[in-house]
């Protein structure tokens, strides 16, 4: 039998040494993406994950930005928030907010017919300006968004879109890959939201 290791710190180190060891192509990339993609190669379990991730120009140095000055982090649902590391949001002062489960959300939705994402990304535009916009699961929040951000009526430094299927996730990425604003993606039909979070986390440990 291997040795079970039990330490989590010990864990997550020899983690990310395999990743390294197995994916040379992290070592050609800059500091900061290279992090970015371990975090997500660590979550999934996916090495080719080195070659789904798309990290405009400016998104990290955007994302960063907005981290340290404190600006606040919006989630088109719970799960992603939840995933989001705690400690780090405190020690930076952020706050994370996530609407999908307001009841005002969902009376809205009701009447309207809109999905909940939808709703709730518009009530999040307004607080998530100049901060960081993750979409680990909704297309549909991710096609508003844009919508939001080409109208005006949002301007995010940064927004993470990795929404995750096979109805409206690849078309709501090609969206926002084609916008000019600072955005980090994974293209296509793969995605989800410990994705989302682990590039958060990746962001907040950089910060």
């Amino acid at each position: 039998m291997h040795p079970v290791i039990t330490n989590p710190r010990e864990i997550e180190k020899n983690s990310m040494q395999i990743i390294e060891d197995n994916v040379p192509e992290l070592h050609k990339l800059p500091r900061e993406h290279k992090e970015i993609i371990k975090r997500v190669i660590h979550t999934t379990g996916d090495l080719t994950f080195v070659n789904l991730v798309y990290i405009h120009p400016e998104a990290v140095a955007s994302g960063l930005t907005a981290l340290r000055a404190g600006r606040p982090i919006v989630t088109d649902i719970n799960m992603l928030k939840t995933g989001i590391n705690k400690n780090r949001l405190q020690e930076l002062g952020i706050t994370a907010y996530c609407y999908i489960a307001e009841p005002r959300v969902i009376e809205e939705s009701k009447k309207t017919g809109l999905t909940r994402a939808m709703i709730a990304m518009k009530l999040a535009a307004a607080e998530a300006k100049d901060g960081i916009i993750a979409i680990g699961n909704a297309p549909t929040a991710l096609f508003t968004l844009c919508d939001l951000i080409k109208s005006g009526a949002a301007k995010p430094s940064l927004v993470i879109g990795t929404p995750v299927g096979f109805v409206g996730a690849k078309e709501s990425k090609d969206l926002l890959m084609q916008m000019d604003i600072p955005h980090i993606a994974v293209p296509g039909t793969k995605g989800g939201s410990t994705i989302a979070a682990a590039i958060v986390n990746a962001l907040l440990y950089l910060a």
